[in-house]
């Protein structure tokens, strides 16, 4: 079957969408975005969807790399802006908020501040923008990173930006899952090997049932190109 890393991870994603309440994503979030527009119209579930414009549920007629634009709020059912978004999570009623970090722990701790000591960094990197808050107040955390490497899945961050209820991580190769305070190897990508997750993760892996990702259907890789017929998923690769 013909398909990309980038519409494997939109898939994935969206999978374990499917019985979600609401799902918000921020700025710079082209693959959140379209998993989550993808899980609405695979399962033509309850799903209402949030974004940083304030658009809810919205029809846009055409996707761009941009997450804050106009577009993302085409169509949409209501005004819920961000700081509304903040006080659905501190009310235990943000079921999913996707998030990213430079820098991910096997704690699962995101960091996206400083590389470096924190007084004398060697990159200042852009900070939390809310992620502090909605982390630790979301029910459940999905975070994507579209590079797998020793750099980026780290024994312990340089800073905690964000800590907390993390559930899912998603990368080109796996998904792992935070069980008790610590990051779970569960699934395998069909396009990558426990081998090749070993040597691009910089702590020790920890799994008991592996399986590996079941590779995309005609219907979900139909239904993505319909939604994102340009490929803005590929933007972040």
């Amino acid at each position: 079957m013909n398909y990309k890393v980038s519409d494997m991870m939109a898939i994935t994603i969206a999978r374990e969408l499917k019985d979600a309440k609401n799902a918000f994503h921020g700025v710079a979030s082209p693959l959140p975005m379209v998993a989550i527009l993808l899980a609405k119209k695979l399962y033509q579930n309850k799903l209402t969807y949030l974004n940083i414009t304030g658009g809810v549920d919205i029809e846009p007629e055409a996707l761009e790399i941009s997450t804050d634009g106009h577009n993302l709020f085409e169509g949409s059912k209501s005004i819920f802006g961000l700081t509304d978004i903040f006080d659905l999570a501190a009310r235990g009623e943000l079921d999913v908020a996707f998030l990213s970090g430079v820098q991910i722990d096997k704690y699962g701790n995101l960091n996206n501040s400083v590389i470096g000591d924190y007084h004398k960094p060697k990159v200042r990197l852009p900070g939390g923008a809310g992620s502090a808050v909605l982390i630790p107040n979301c029910k459940r955390g999905f975070i994507w990173r579209t590079k797998h490497d020793k750099k980026t899945f780290v024994e312990n961050v340089d800073f905690i930006t964000a800590t907390g209820n993390v559930k899912f991580i998603f990368t080109p190769l796996c998904v792992f899952e935070k069980v008790e305070g610590e990051l779970w190897l569960r699934k395998i990508s069909p396009l990558s090997s426990l081998e090749e997750i070993k040597a691009n993760t910089g702590f020790e892996i920890k799994y008991d049932k592996l399986e590996y990702i079941k590779e995309p259907s005609d219907r979900e890789l139909r239904i993505l190109r319909e939604i994102d017929p340009d490929r803005i998923r590929d933007s972040e690769f």
